[in-house]
């Protein structure tokens, strides 16, 4: 079993800064991807940002300069830093991790931390 359990939303008012975390446990012998998606209500679920084992960076064209995705492989754990928010960065912020292990490789999903930008 794996579990991924996040930590950081919030409120905050527009211009402010949150920092999400995302610690994985269980069965793991590597995680080569970790990252962020987010959900606003009635819209799909996209790519805010992810990183490899290796510290390559994808960020969302919306957050490029915002945040910032940082990740410790020792500690398997990935943090998004989100500066100068904005009300449309409102929305449920969900850990992803592409984990190995016995059961191969596989996608694994947070439940989500709401995060939420008051203008």
């Amino acid at each position: 079993q794996v579990q991924l359990v996040e930590s950081g939303g919030g409120l905050v008012q527009a211009g402010g800064s949150l920092r999400l975390s995302c610690a994985a446990s269980g069965s793991i012998f590597s995680i080569p991807v970790m990252g962020w998606y987010r959900q606003a209500p009635g819209a799909q679920r996209d790519l805010v940002a992810r990183i490899t084992s290796g510290a390559a960076t994808t960020y969302a064209d919306s957050v490029k300069g915002r945040f910032t995705i940082s990740r410790d492989n020792v500690k398997n754990t990935v943090d998004l830093q989100m500066n100068s928010l904005k009300p449309e960065d409102t929305a449920d912020y969900v850990c992803y991790a592409q984990i190995i292990n016995n059961y191969g490789l596989r996608n694994y999903w947070g439940e989500g931390t709401p995060v939420t930008v008051s203008s």
